[in-house]
């Protein structure tokens, strides 16, 4: 029996995931905010799945969650990194995570850089094992000398920006780990699904939840991808991010904010 752990798995992507999971008899760790809705979920998947509750804009809620799962957890085959803030209300100002990070970068970054991190040694020891990093298509450039967009915030850009960074840090920790037997892909899963932030963003809707689920679910399932790693995949297929992303100056410079900011190394 393999296990899961969805971050975000209370609504949208990461619910209709873990009901698909735990639907094939995965054991599904279902991470939310909300303790309620979090717990509700993990009741109605059934044991073995569990409830485990963190506000990603909180490092040391990320910390605290990671030593949970490490502690309950005999092996990891998967970890989905699907938690994230979207654009925010139209001419919604900027807000700060809880340690006065930039809000977007924080969750949509910042949390799945360290919670991958911690989580790293159980993954290893349950190789072969998997990362699947949800990003966007959307992505812009990051300003490495203003991460806290301080100048000129707009909540679309800072959402894009955050979701740059992923795809960079993705492509870096997959080369770091390939030889463990762990790989690391992230993915656009489908383009403004029906969900609460898009709803809060009120810029419409096109594909479906389930368009999403099928593009993520094949990075959890497909065995043919078992061997692939450090790719980027809009939907089903393989694509390109933006070129920063492959640009080692620039991964190295984020790699080196990172570390400032989380004050461990997320590289080794």
């Amino acid at each position: 029996m393999s296990t899961v752990l969805v971050t975000g798995a209370t609504g949208g992507l990461g619910a209709a995931l873990a009901r698909d999971l735990a639907g094939r008899g995965w054991t599904v760790i279902v991470h939310g905010r909300d303790a309620e809705r979090a717990r509700g979920l993990a009741d109605e998947l059934g044991p073995p799945s569990t409830a485990v509750v963190a506000d990603l804009a909180s490092l040391d809620d990320v910390r605290r969650l990671a030593a949970e799962v490490k502690a309950t957890t005999p092996a990891l085959h998967v970890l989905v990194n699907n938690a994230g803030v979207g654009f925010g209300p139209p001419g919604g100002g900027r807000e700060l995570s809880r340690d006065g990070h930039e809000l977007r970068f924080a969750v949509n970054y910042l949390a799945p850089v360290l919670l991958t991190r911690e989580l790293l040694p159980l993954l290893k020891a349950s190789a072969p094992a998997r990362v699947v990093n949800v990003g966007s298509v959307g992505q812009a450039p990051l300003d490495l000398d203003d991460l806290r967009f301080d100048h000129g915030y707009d909540g679309t850009v800072a959402y894009r920006r955050a979701k740059l960074a992923l795809a960079a840090w993705t492509f870096d920790l997959a080369a770091e780990v390939e030889a463990d037997g762990v790989t690391v892909n992230v993915l656009h899963p489908a383009s403004l699904m029906p969900t609460a932030m898009v709803a809060e963003a009120r810029s419409g809707t096109i594909d479906s939840v389930e368009d999403g689920l099928r593009a993520t679910r094949r990075l959890v399932l497909d065995p043919a991808l078992a061997g692939t790693t450090g790719r980027y995949f809009d939907r089903e297929s393989p694509a390109r991010a933006r070129p920063e992303a492959y640009d080692p100056t620039f991964r190295a410079r984020l790699r080196e904010a990172t570390d400032r900011i989380l004050g461990t190394s997320v590289t080794t």
